[in-house]
């Protein structure tokens, strides 16, 4: 049997003696890898390359939902507002140019008028993304209003 070598290592005392302890070597192969661990380096990279496109999809998505619901919700202002107008009576043109300033650009403003109320209905098509991404489909919105009509002056 072969004699394991040792490492000397010295400390102070509490008297101000300096004591020697002997520590064994580790054999070179039980040691501790350095750097990287073993076969564990490349995994990030990969888990990396195999996630960054998905995360990327998942962001595409988000940014389109928030660009329809953004949409959908400048229909629905529009049509408000051009119902109000339309309930006090004023022209069809003013009608239309007022729901057509705030609703997205291309909108189609509709006026369907009774004895009672005035309905106004105002669809878009939405292109998320402003048409960066041709995968990415046009979505119709819409925003519809009734108002009561006022009583004339």
């Amino acid at each position: 049997m072969r004699a394991r070598p040792f490492h000397d290592k010295q400390f102070h005392d509490k008297q101000g003696g300096v004591v020697t302890r002997h520590r064994p070597v580790q054999p070179r192969s039980s040691r501790r890898p350095t750097g990287s661990r073993s076969g564990q380096a490349g995994s990030v990279t990969a888990e990396t390359a195999v996630i960054l496109p998905l995360l990327l999809v998942v962001l595409t998505a988000a940014i389109s939902v928030l660009a329809i619901v953004g949409a959908q919700l400048r229909c629905v202002d529009a049509a408000r507002s051009a119902a109000r107008v339309a309930a006090r009576g004023d022209s069809l043109d003013l009608v239309r140019s007022t729901g057509e300033r705030s609703a997205p650009a291309g909108a189609a403003v509709r006026l369907i008028s009774t004895a009672d109320t005035v309905e106004v209905v105002i669809t878009a098509e939405v292109r998320p993304l402003g048409g960066a991404l041709r995968i990415v489909p046009v979505v119709a919105v819409r925003g519809r209003a009734v108002a009561a009509r006022e009583a004339a002056p």
